[in-house]
């Protein structure tokens, strides 16, 4: 009888914190990456859960929060269902699952094939609610699921936090790159930092080990280079990543060997580096004095 166990990942180095405004509703977190597209269907939700499960794994803690509020996929791909509790009757305790917290509407609804039919104002309520009345507690990263296109989730997030920076999302074909292309006009003009571009399902090796180029190719490039940021890595199509995500496990999580499961390992190393880089000394996690006074500090500057 043999026994198989994961490795106790070490203690990683510490991380510097994204700048603070007074009011900011995320001040425990220390880096909030947006992971987005101007395109549906690129895989953004499969490139954020695995991303976070790669920085989980490397021993930071991380959060996950699923900002699709009109099409949440989160709670299938890690295979999560229930109810949030709240311990204090204020704020609202994550879920949990691989040593990440989650939160997502998804979470919410009685009935996982409910529609959330909701104008503009009740889904910037919801994504201020479960920015700043979750207990996230202390966080390296908060990895933001975002939905597709450039409305109303960017710009509130825009508006009331200051991010790290986006992870733009796209796959190689023209179809693709013609709307992200407009994500990263978007970011540009409401102040977005970008990271850098990851392409998505970018070759296919079939069973004979010839690799096809299903989707065409350079459309990461093009977007790294329009967005003036890295390719930070481009993902292979594998159906083990589907398959793991239907059955509730990130594919990074069930079979870490696989080419998918290491090129969002080293994508997700990359960001690591790029955070550190996006940081200045002054950038150090402070101490806020919300009572309206300074506490014999300068007062932090409102993220704009």
């Amino acid at each position: 009888m043999s026994v198989e166990s994961q490795p106790v990942p070490a203690t990683p180095p510490q991380l510097k914190a994204r700048a603070l405004g007074p009011d900011d509703p995320l001040p425990t977190v220390k880096n909030i990456l947006l992971v987005m597209s101007g395109k549906g269907g690129v895989g953004k939700s499969s490139v954020a859960v695995n991303l976070a499960a790669a920085l989980s794994r490397r021993g930071y803690r991380v959060g996950l929060l699923d900002a699709d509020i009109y099409g949440p996929s989160i709670p299938t791909m890690l295979g999560v269902a229930g109810r949030p509790i709240s311990l204090d009757g204020k704020t609202i305790q994550p879920l949990e699952r691989f040593g990440i917290k989650l939160m997502s509407i998804g979470f919410l609804l009685e009935d996982p094939k409910e529609a959330v039919i909701w104008r503009g104002p009740m889904l910037h309520g919801a994504l201020q609610q479960f920015m700043r009345d979750v207990s996230w507690g202390e966080l390296d990263f908060l990895v933001m699921d975002l939905p597709p296109g450039t409305g109303d989730v960017a710009l509130t997030l825009s508006q009331r936090v200051k991010v790290t920076g986006a992870v733009i999302v796209t796959t190689p074909q023209t179809v693709a790159t013609d709307d992200v292309f407009k994500s990263v006009s978007m970011c540009r003009k409401v102040n977005i930092p970008i990271l850098g571009v990851v392409e998505n399902m970018s070759w296919f090796i079939d069973s004979a080990g010839v690799r096809h180029e299903l989707f065409g190719k350079g459309g990461g490039q093009s977007v790294a280079d329009f967005a003036h940021t890295p390719l930070l890595g481009q993902i292979p199509l594998d159906p083990l990543v589907r398959e793991w995500a239907d059955k509730g496990t990130p594919v990074l999580q069930a079979d870490a060997s696989s080419a998918a499961s290491q090129a969002f390992v080293a994508v997700a190393d990359r960001l690591v580096e790029l955070c550190e880089e996006a940081h200045g000394e002054e950038d150090v996690l402070p101490t806020i004095d919300r009572s309206g006074g300074t506490g014999g500090k300068k007062r932090l500057p409102v993220a704009k």
